[in-house]
């Protein structure tokens, strides 16, 4: 059995229909306070599998512990956290208290279940200025914003955990930038209020919610003056997952980069989405935001030399598909025909929390 953290999110989702097509068991520890159930109903329906939901914060030490016992937890993914780099710079605390402190509940919890395997989500953010390109998985740390701030510190958490207990099997992840959605169009990024991310906001503009997209600056020293960042489907990052899972059997930390080598412009993807679409996609240009570099790449060799895992997806079929989940689900998962949408699979079980969900909103990272 693998806990999923902030499993019913964005990658979370993605990352549950790979265990349960693997043939793992899942159960889901989610606050849903920036993610919809449905989306566990669609994942059974996906798979033709059930999964287990707990209803919890991952700052409640007690309920999490409780569910590694219960469900006789062998693995946790950790997923959940806050995750927008704008708001970190306003919201400092409430991340360093989310992501930070829900982090060191988990490994808490996890030490108490004798649960030692852990995967953990972090960001390339935590490079912060190139010094050089692409970014391999020796590029010096410096981050430039809290939401990388926050991951690195929690890097630094799980290699001191490591150095005092060689039990723990720790796969430390560093996200690109992930995109896209399930071919199948029943499960993609759903964000709550105005979106973070590039791709979503672009499409909620293609489909009509939003009026133009915003172009954080375009004056970068970069080809057409706009911030450039290596996409990856979310689809091959789930399947990155998976490789790592299984990759750990030996005690110890091991770093990898999830990401494709290829950089794209906000341009680059603002066309590629009018073509897979046939929308116009208007947009304006504003101001920087403080803590973006003009360009981000990762350099994927050592996941494929460790893991056996590369990306397969180009950016166009990144689009493609989370225009098809667009098409199908104007609205996210907040529509009136859910049932009739995935074919009325059997619903999820849940568990709820005896404690009181915190109200910070979360994104999965």
């Amino acid at each position: 059995m693998i806990l999923v953290t902030g499993g019913a999110g964005f990658i979370g989702t993605h990352v549950c229909i790979a265990l349960l097509d693997a043939g793992l068991d899942v159960v889901v520890l989610d606050n849903l306070s920036n993610s919809n159930r449905a989306s566990l109903e669609r994942v059974e329906a996906i798979c033709g599998r059930s999964v287990i939901f707990r209803h919890a914060d991952i700052r409640d030490e007690e309920a999490i512990c409780g569910t590694l016992r219960a469900c006789g937890v062998t693995a946790v993914i950790h997923l959940a956290g806050l995750k927008a780099v704008g708001q970190s710079n306003a919201q400092p605390v409430t991340y360093y208290e989310n992501n930070v402190l829900g982090t060191m509940r988990l490994v808490s919890a996890m030490m108490r279940a004798n649960v030692k395997t852990l995967v953990f989500s972090s960001s390339a953010t935590v490079y912060g200025v190139p010094k050089y390109l692409p970014l391999d998985e020796r590029h010096p740390l410096d981050p430039t914003n809290p939401y990388g701030r926050t991951k690195r510190v929690i890097e630094e958490i799980l290699m001191d955990l490591c150095r005092s207990d060689d039990s723990w099997c720790i796969g430390n992840l560093r996200y690109f930038n992930p995109v896209g959605a399930h071919d199948s169009g029943l499960v993609g990024e759903d964000p709550l209020g105005v979106p973070s991310n590039l791709v979503p906001f672009v499409a909620q503009v293609a489909i009509g919610r939003r009026e133009r997209l915003q172009i954080w600056g375009n004056d970068y020293d970069t080809p057409d003056g706009t911030g450039i960042r290596d996409y990856i489907h979310v689809v091959d990052l789930a399947a990155g997952h998976l490789s790592v899972l299984r990759h750990l059997g030996q005690p110890g930390l091991i770093t990898i980069n999830l990401g494709t080598g290829k950089g794209s412009s906000v341009l680059d993807v603002v066309r590629t989405f009018e073509k897979v679409s046939g929308r116009s996609i208007p947009y304006e240009v504003m101001e920087r935001r403080a803590g973006d570099v003009a360009v981000c790449l990762a350099d994927p060799a050592f996941a494929k030399q460790v893991l056996g895992w590369t990306s397969t997806r180009s950016l166009e079929q990144m689009c493609a598909d989370h225009w098809r989940w667009q098409l199908r689900n104007p609205n996210g998962y907040h529509c009136d025909d859910l049932a009739k949408a995935v074919g009325r699979p059997k619903r999820v079980r849940h568990v709820r929390s005896s404690v009181a969900e915190p109200g910070e909103k979360r994104q999965r990272a």
